[in-house]
């Protein structure tokens, strides 16, 4: 297998991206090539090191318009990864830049599959028994209930292939479990899901009701399932910096946390979201990964194995087969 990976794209390129590349090399048997600028690989190419390489004449930051630099910047390193994918010289590209430019550029490169409403980038939240699969969480801000429907059936064929689950639980994100809570596009959303026989749809999701895993897949528009990604992250963060400052705040509590360090090591590792790197953007024809872009070395390779295992199970084909 091959993956192409964006050099350029996150809070810590390109040396995180090419440390993260160098692991995945060597612990996943497959071949990558760094795609970046010629002095970004100037700064990370190291003599015997197992990359092929291909220089880009543009990169598109942080900062830029996402639809405006995809179009304009032809050769950046992102339109490069997805043009490798779309003629089929690697199987996947993973990228920690720009989440918009990298949908943008996929989008306009790559297209996407047919019957598609919208592509949709979705995460893996952990649960008190396992884990949940949530989407859109920043690919579309602004929604129509037809496409939350669209994200409902992406998600659940991902939930199948990657997550191993027979009949994925379907809900929808809402600020009540009844039938009738919710604003217009839930409401007009829930009558799709409810008259949709492919789905196994469980009705209205609250907040809450995540973490306790009513649901295998839960659907809402971008916006709002980008501000619960980072505010479940932010918590987490939060709770872990606090049980380290109460542990080390007398010889007692030390001598406790260090009777518990196995257990707390498991549950600080449920709760990382280095453990899954990146995430798929559903929808596109060709497995693309966004990264996180605080995305460290280890991160980055969980990232670029979630692209592997996209490959391994025809994440793209089995999306396919649910529109025709």
């Amino acid at each position: 297998m091959k993956v192409a990976v964006d050099l350029m794209g996150g809070d810590q390129a390109p040396m995180a991206i090419y440390e993260g590349a160098l692991l995945a090399a060597r612990e996943l048997d497959i071949r990558i090539v760094l795609v970046g600028l010629p002095d970004a690989i100037r700064r990370t190419t190291k003599s015997g090191d197992p990359f092929e390489y291909i220089e880009a004449q543009e990169a598109i930051g942080m900062d830029e318009s996402a639809a405006a630099a995809a179009h304009a910047k032809r050769r950046s390193s992102m339109h490069i990864c997805a043009e490798l994918v779309r003629d089929k010289k690697v199987d996947a590209w993973v990228s920690a830049g720009n989440s918009g430019a990298i949908l943008a550029t996929s989008l306009l490169v790559q297209g996407r599959i047919h019957g598609v409403q919208r592509p949709a980038i979705g995460t893996v939240f952990p649960t008190l028994t396992s884990y949940c699969y949530m989407l859109d969480v920043g690919a579309n801000a602004d929604c129509k209930p037809e496409y939350l429907l669209s994200f409902g059936l992406m998600g659940n064929e991902y939930a199948k292939k990657i997550m191993r689950i027979d009949v994925p639980r379907v809900g929808i994100l809402s600020i009540g479990e009844e039938a009738g809570k919710g604003n217009e596009l839930v409401k007009q959303a829930t009558a799709l899901f409810q008259d949709d026989k492919r789905l196994n749809f469980v009705g209205n999701v609250e907040p809450k009701e995540i973490f306790y895993g009513k649901a295998d897949v839960v659907v809402t528009d971008g916006f709002t399932g980008n501000v619960a990604l980072k505010m479940g992250e932010a918590t987490a963060e939060m709770f872990l910096g606090m049980m380290r400052d109460v542990v080390r705040s007398s010889l007692l509590t030390m001598v406790g946390g260090f009777m518990l360090s196995s257990a707390l090591r498991k549950a600080m590792a449920r709760v990382d979201w280095r453990k899954f790197g990146g995430a798929p953007l559903l929808g596109i024809d060709g497995v693309v990964v966004v990264a996180h872009g605080r995305s460290d070395a280890e991160a980055f390779k969980s990232a670029i194995k979630v692209a592997k295992d996209a490959v391994d199970i025809d994440l793209v084909g089995a999306i396919r087969s649910a529109f025709q």
